[in-house]
Protein backbone atom coordinates (compact mmCIF):
# COMPACT_ATOMS: atom_id res chain seq x y z
CA UNK A 1 0.00 0.00 0.00
CA UNK A 2 1.37 3.40 -0.98
CA UNK A 3 2.14 5.89 1.76
CA UNK A 4 -0.05 9.01 1.93
CA UNK A 5 2.54 11.78 2.18
CA UNK A 6 -0.08 14.32 3.31
CA UNK A 7 -0.71 12.37 6.54
CA UNK A 8 2.39 12.60 8.69
CA UNK A 9 1.00 12.10 12.16
CA UNK A 10 2.13 9.86 14.99
CA UNK A 11 0.60 6.79 13.36
CA UNK A 12 2.75 7.27 10.26
CA UNK A 13 5.93 7.76 12.31
CA UNK A 14 5.27 4.62 14.33
CA UNK A 15 5.43 2.27 11.34
CA UNK A 16 8.18 1.38 8.90
CA UNK A 17 7.04 1.15 5.28
CA UNK A 18 9.49 -1.06 3.41
CA UNK A 19 7.74 -0.28 0.14
CA UNK A 20 9.01 3.31 0.28
CA UNK A 21 12.72 3.66 -0.49
CA UNK A 22 13.05 6.96 1.38
CA UNK A 23 11.65 5.33 4.54
CA UNK A 24 14.06 2.40 4.23
CA UNK A 25 16.92 4.89 3.86
CA UNK A 26 15.69 6.98 6.83
CA UNK A 27 15.21 4.06 9.21
CA UNK A 28 18.46 2.38 8.12
CA UNK A 29 20.34 5.57 8.91
CA UNK A 30 18.48 6.07 12.19
CA UNK A 31 19.21 2.54 13.44
CA UNK A 32 22.71 2.52 11.88
CA UNK A 33 22.11 -0.71 9.97
CA UNK A 34 22.06 -1.78 6.34
CA UNK A 35 18.75 -1.82 4.46
CA UNK A 36 18.98 -5.62 4.29
CA UNK A 37 19.27 -5.87 8.08
CA UNK A 38 16.37 -3.46 8.48
CA UNK A 39 14.19 -5.55 6.16
CA UNK A 40 15.13 -8.74 8.01
CA UNK A 41 14.27 -7.14 11.35
CA UNK A 42 10.91 -5.89 10.06
CA UNK A 43 10.17 -9.35 8.71
CA UNK A 44 11.03 -10.88 12.10
CA UNK A 45 9.29 -8.46 14.53
CA UNK A 46 6.81 -6.51 12.40
CA UNK A 47 6.50 -2.96 11.05
CA UNK A 48 6.41 -1.19 14.42
CA UNK A 49 9.36 1.18 14.76
CA UNK A 50 9.49 0.57 18.52
CA UNK A 51 9.68 -3.20 18.09
CA UNK A 52 12.39 -2.91 15.44
CA UNK A 53 14.37 -0.53 17.64
CA UNK A 54 14.09 -2.93 20.58
CA UNK A 55 15.22 -5.78 18.32
CA UNK A 56 18.36 -3.89 17.29
CA UNK A 57 19.12 -2.91 20.91
CA UNK A 58 18.89 -6.56 21.91
CA UNK A 59 21.17 -7.54 19.02
CA UNK A 60 23.78 -5.02 20.15
CA UNK A 61 23.66 -6.38 23.68
CA UNK A 62 24.41 -9.94 22.65
CA UNK A 63 27.52 -11.45 24.09
CA UNK A 64 30.52 -9.43 23.02
CA UNK A 65 33.06 -12.18 23.58
CA UNK A 66 31.64 -15.45 22.27
CA UNK A 67 34.31 -17.53 24.02
CA UNK A 68 33.55 -16.30 27.53
CA UNK A 69 30.34 -16.08 29.57
CA UNK A 70 30.15 -12.99 31.79
CA UNK A 71 27.60 -13.89 34.46
CA UNK A 72 27.82 -10.36 35.92
CA UNK A 73 26.11 -8.90 32.83
CA UNK A 74 22.33 -9.53 32.68
CA UNK A 75 22.20 -9.29 28.89
CA UNK A 76 24.89 -11.96 28.62
CA UNK A 77 22.97 -14.25 30.97
CA UNK A 78 19.85 -13.74 28.79
CA UNK A 79 21.80 -14.40 25.60
CA UNK A 80 23.55 -17.57 26.79
CA UNK A 81 20.42 -18.91 28.53
CA UNK A 82 18.50 -18.55 25.29
CA UNK A 83 21.35 -20.05 23.25
CA UNK A 84 21.67 -23.15 25.45
CA UNK A 85 17.89 -23.33 26.10
CA UNK A 86 18.30 -23.37 29.88
CA UNK A 87 17.19 -21.18 32.76
CA UNK A 88 19.52 -18.45 34.02
CA UNK A 89 19.92 -20.36 37.29
CA UNK A 90 21.09 -23.52 35.46
CA UNK A 91 23.48 -21.42 33.37
CA UNK A 92 24.99 -19.85 36.49
CA UNK A 93 25.33 -23.27 38.11
CA UNK A 94 27.09 -24.62 35.00
CA UNK A 95 29.50 -21.66 34.93
CA UNK A 96 30.24 -22.22 38.63
CA UNK A 97 30.88 -25.91 37.87
CA UNK A 98 33.09 -25.69 34.76
CA UNK A 99 34.18 -22.05 34.44
CA UNK A 100 33.42 -19.15 32.11
CA UNK A 101 34.40 -20.81 28.82
CA UNK A 102 31.38 -21.06 26.52
CA UNK A 103 32.73 -24.28 24.97
CA UNK A 104 33.11 -25.94 28.36
CA UNK A 105 29.59 -24.88 29.39
CA UNK A 106 28.21 -26.17 26.09
CA UNK A 107 29.96 -29.51 26.64
CA UNK A 108 28.61 -29.60 30.20
CA UNK A 109 25.02 -29.24 28.96
CA UNK A 110 25.63 -31.82 26.21
CA UNK A 111 26.84 -34.43 28.71
CA UNK A 112 23.96 -33.50 31.02
CA UNK A 113 21.49 -34.25 28.21
CA UNK A 114 23.15 -37.58 27.46
CA UNK A 115 23.03 -38.56 31.13
CA UNK A 116 19.34 -37.62 31.32
CA UNK A 117 18.58 -39.76 28.25
CA UNK A 118 20.45 -42.73 29.73
CA UNK A 119 18.48 -42.44 32.98
CA UNK A 120 15.23 -42.25 31.04
CA UNK A 121 16.13 -45.34 29.01
CA UNK A 122 17.12 -47.22 32.17
CA UNK A 123 13.76 -46.40 33.79
CA UNK A 124 11.91 -47.74 30.74
CA UNK A 125 13.84 -51.03 30.78
CA UNK A 126 13.21 -51.44 34.52
CA UNK A 127 9.48 -50.93 33.94
CA UNK A 128 9.45 -53.46 31.08
CA UNK A 129 11.25 -56.11 33.13
CA UNK A 130 8.93 -55.49 36.08
CA UNK A 131 5.90 -56.04 33.80
CA UNK A 132 7.40 -59.26 32.43
CA UNK A 133 8.02 -60.64 35.92
CA UNK A 134 4.41 -59.93 36.95
CA UNK A 135 3.06 -61.85 33.95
Amino acid sequence: MADNKKKRGAQDRALIALSESYEVAYWSKKFKVTPAKLKAAVKKVGHSAKKVEAHFKEQRHMAADRARIAISEPYEVRYWSKKFKVSPARLKAAVAEVGHSSKKVEAYFATEKKTAKKKQTAKKTVKKTAKRKKS
